[in-house]
């Protein structure tokens, strides 16, 4: 971990605005604005064992928690029938989404630890094949979790409507630009789709978070992303309303 985050602290970037993000991206306090925006009713479940851990500076301003909020809060309220997941790792994020929307079915993808060089650059964790989804193996909310070990630069998600998607594998622009649009493909109105390692305030600060903004400003350019795109302040996840 360590080590990529020193290559991810050393690979310098031209740093570019973003105008269509300056556009339609609107800051919110907290979970609560986003139940009042959608009329939502539950209060997310903040179940996740290293949502208060302050490790790095990025963890700062309680990003971790504010991060599970915006997830939690959406899988608790939207209760989609499927969910989609890229980027697994070790599986917490996978078991929030599980234990707020426990009907789900969740799939979650990552790339084979064997394949890692055929993927893109920007990758802030690594995990063994033993690490991959350890967190949700021994757990009753497993059953809905259906496991895929593929590239995302070729896998196509054919497994009916999504629902929900969160996409946080490869921070590489090309990457991030590619599986939204796979998503897009099999979304509906009222679809949800996140991004992680989004925050348009720190894209000068975190490289990969530069990269993951230009991408969903590239989407929002070439018209696929056509309305708000919603950030709770401190954390670092960008939601979409399809």
């Amino acid at each position: 971990m360590e080590k990529l985050r020193r290559y991810l602290s050393a690979t310098s970037y031209k740093y570019s605005t973003f105008k269509f993000l300056d556009r339609q991206v609107i800051e919110v306090n907290d979970f609560r604005e986003l139940k009042k925006l959608f009329r939502w009713e539950n209060d997310p479940i903040l179940d996740r064992d290293d949502m208060y851990n302050c490790n790095y500076v990025e963890d700062l301003n309680e990003r971790k928690l504010r991060d599970t909020e915006s997830i939690a809060t959406i899988m608790r309220n939207a209760k989609p029938k499927t969910a989609v997941e890229i980027g697994t790792a070790d599986g917490m994020g996978t078991l929030l989404l599980a234990k707020n929307s426990p009907d789900s079915q969740i799939y979650t993808v990552n790339i084979p630890p064997e394949e890692i060089k055929q993927g893109g650059k920007l990758v802030t964790y690594a995990p063994d094949r033993e690490e991959i989804g350890s967190a949700f193996k021994e757990t009753p909310f497993s059953k809905n979790i259906h496991q895929i070990y593929a590239n995302t630069a070729y896998w196509e998600p054919n497994i009916g409507t999504i629902d929900f998607a969160i996409i946080d594998g490869c921070h590489d622009t090309k990457f991030v630009y590619n599986d939204t649009k796979k998503i897009l493909k099999h979304a509906k109105k009222g679809s949800f789709i996140l991004w992680h390692d989004f925050n348009p305030s720190l894209v000068k600060k975190f490289n990969w978070i530069h990269t993951v903004c230009k991408g969903v400003d590239q989407l929002c350019r070439d018209g696929l992303i056509t309305d708000r795109i919603y950030h709770i302040k401190d954390s670092w996840v960008g939601i979409y309303r399809v």
